[in-house]
């Protein structure tokens, strides 16, 4: 075989290849994602020299092969694209991204690698992480052109010499260092496809079989997709997990290119919301999952693919370098989720209320985070209410949008269920409520422990919103910001008057002591509980069935409960129930009424002590400790003595018997 050449690739390249192994591609399974994707470009500009009338002679069916030669420890890579003349190995082989390789190497060593910035020109030479050996056989389209063959061992020391090779494209084949042997193992080989190329226009064969998927769904036209088309997407990318909610198509070219689909999964409880799920393409190639950078901070828990030629990355590929167009397209993103969430709400309410459990915690994460988006959907807002509100008539319906702009579409909710949607706006709620309790808002937090005062409040026709979501404690300080005419009260905070009879004029004043009931109920706990930081109030609830109301109940006031919880959060610790509380309790209630006829019956004995005094004194502790229950204010200790007193006291009333 005749030498053409023999030399040293130019531009101090000893220094390349360090780095390159070292340091530059930290993955060294990239190599094959680089290889493939110079060979998907050879195929694509043969075309390109075709459609421009240039002869390539006939361009055949664009394929890429991959063998493996256990034996030889090689892996070969094979195209049918354009191929390369011997300058032109010259010209993007020996001199390493043109002239700018000094610079790029002074770069590198001063800066480190998340500085680098470059195009994929060096994507080539990745494939010396893993060879002891290159070696490039390649023909060009040209006519007359000579088959050319390229070697090098990882110095800088390279041969060129005629090949063999008769048929249009390249070849580049790597002998396996011993260490980098998986790469011969098919399956090994398989899973580097499916990872990084599986969507890849070209087919990719190995052993004869095309093990690559082709189609990427981001870039087909929306109004030729249906629904299952985004399911089985799904399903592909996700295998195993629940259907999606919703997803939105992104299609755009200006100011900058970006497709893409995303999706919004249910969420999960132990669902990483601060890890993106979301896969980053450049031109079909799978480049990372790591779009922290690109997605804002509110949707990284969205799935999906975005792929895009601007988004600019290192030489590597394997980190972003941020600038103006990531935020540009960060912003564009939150925007189109926006609008995609606008629309569902006001073409199908039912079954954006269907989705609200997931797609709330997105929406009000990104309004704490985001002014523009906050401003996008903040009308969009729903809480749940005890107030029942029909659903609209509106079934949940597929919806498309066709054309060229963005596509939607639902998952279409069960037609024939029959259900009340007891949600509703922010502003609504006020409106609703403006000559009942203007500008005023209750809300509960957690259903189970406040039901009580939610049902209180419910029986005199005062409407409470659920605020239970993990991000509401949060979010309520934020709409008090937003709306500062409004006062926010949870339901035990405190109680409305409209909850409460107000006839106290009318107690009847007991003669011997000169003292209203409610002042000897007061007293009568305050010497029972015996606990200064507890303020004891005596109050009459409203209700047409006093049995059917709490004895007692535990008021935690606003300001100084949220407090406690700052104070907790800032301390990174779970928040302790507050040693100052207020005790209200309800002297309507037959048991409290009969309490204190209890107490006015009781006869000292000889000791001092009062055996229906001690009754007495044991039922307003049992009575306390209900209270405290109910708001899951009793710890360990105060369980145990909970459960005690309780028999004690079982045993004190069945001896009376």
């Amino acid at each position: 075989m005749r030498m053409l050449e023999q030399g040293t690739i130019t531009i101090h390249t000893e220094n390349i290849f360090p780095i390159i192994k070292k340091s530059l591609y930290t993955d060294h399974e990239i190599f094959l994602r680089e290889l493939i994707s110079n060979s998907v470009d050879a195929i694509q500009k043969v075309k390109m020299v075709s459609l421009s009338g240039e002869n390539a002679g006939e361009i055949g069916n664009p394929e890429i092969n991959i063998s493996i030669d256990k034996q030889q420890k090689t892996i070969s890579v094979s195209d049918n694209g354009i191929g390369m003349t011997a300058d032109e190995i010259k010209k993007y082989i020996n001199q390493v991204a043109f002239s700018s390789a000094e610079e790029f190497i002074q770069k590198y060593q001063s800066q480190g690698d998340g500085q680098i910035i470059g195009h994929f020109g060096l994507g080539f030479y990745s494939a010396f992480m893993v060879a002891a050996k290159v070696e490039i056989d390649t023909l060009s389209y040209q006519e007359g052109a000579t088959a050319i063959h390229w070697s090098c061992d990882g110095s800088p020391e390279f041969q060129l010499t005629e090949s063999s090779r008769n048929q249009r494209g390249t070849t580049v084949t790597l002998t396996l260092l011993e260490e980098e042997e998986e790469y011969l193992e098919p399956a090994r080989i398989r899973q580097l496809i499916k990872t990084y190329c599986d969507f890849m226009s070209v087919p990719i064969k190995l052993e004869g079989e095309v093990i690559n998927k082709q189609t990427a769904l981001w870039k087909e036209s929306p109004s030729n997709l249906k629904k299952e088309d985004y399911l089985e997407f799904y399903r592909y990318l996700y295998p195993f997990q629940e259907e999606p909610l919703l997803w939105v198509h992104l299609n755009t070219d200006y100011p900058f290119i970006l497709n893409g689909i995303l999706f919004f999964p249910k969420l999960k409880p132990d669902m990483d919301v601060s890890k993106s799920q979301i896969k980053l393409f450049c031109n079909q190639v799978y480049v990372s999952d790591r779009t922290e950078d690109i997605i804002p901070k509110f949707l990284l828990p969205l799935r999906g693919v975005i792929d895009s030629t601007d988004i600019p990355l290192n030489v590597s590929r394997s980190s972003l370098t941020n600038n103006r167009t990531v935020r540009r397209i960060s912003d564009y993103i939150a925007k189109k989720i926006g609008d995609r969430l606008k629309e569902l709400y006001q073409e199908n309410r039912a079954q954006y209320i269907q989705s609200w459990q997931d797609i709330g915690t997105f929406i009000k994460f990104g309004v704490l985070n985001d002014e523009k988006f906050q401003k996008q959907v903040e009308d969009i807002i729903i809480f749940r209410t005890t107030k029942e509100i029909a659903p609209s008539s509106d079934t949940p319906k597929v919806e498309v949008q066709s054309g060229a702009d963005d596509a939607w579409q639902d998952v279409t909710a069960d037609s024939d269920k029959s259900e009340t949607f007891p949600y509703t706006t922010l502003k609504e709620y006020l409106e609703r409520n403006k000559e009942r309790h203007e500008n005023r808002v209750f809300y509960c937090t957690d259903e189970s422990t406040q039901a009580t005062y939610v049902e209180l409040h419910k029986n005199q026709g005062l409407e409470v919103l659920y605020t239970d979501s993990f991000i509401d404690t949060h979010f309520i300080s934020f709409l008090e910001r937003e709306h500062s005419d409004v006062k926010f009260s949870r339901v035990d905070s405190d109680l409305d008057q409209t909850l409460l009879d107000d006839n106290k004029a009318g107690e009847i004043v007991d003669p011997n002591t000169n003292k209203t009931r409610s002042e000897q109920i007061k007293e009568l706990f305050e010497k029972a509980l015996n606990k200064p930081r507890v303020n004891v109030r005596t109050e009459a609830l409203k209700s047409d069935n006093p049995q059917g109301t709490p004895a007692a109940m535990i008021l935690l006031p606003e300001f100084a409960r949220r407090m406690q919880e700052m104070t907790a959060m800032m301390q990174q610790q779970s928040s302790l129930f507050p040693e100052d509380h207020i005790l209200v309790v309800n002297t309507a209630h037959p048991l409290i009424q009969n309490l204190v006829s209890l107490s006015q019956g009781s006869i000292i004995q000889e000791s001092g002590a009062s055996p229906t005094g001690e009754l007495v004194n044991s039922i307003c502790n049992h009575v306390y400790d209900l209270a405290l229950m109910s708001q899951k204010g009793l710890d360990t200790d105060k369980m145990k003595a909970f459960t005690e007193r309780s028999s004690q006291l079982l045993t004190q009333l069945t001896e009376k018997f």
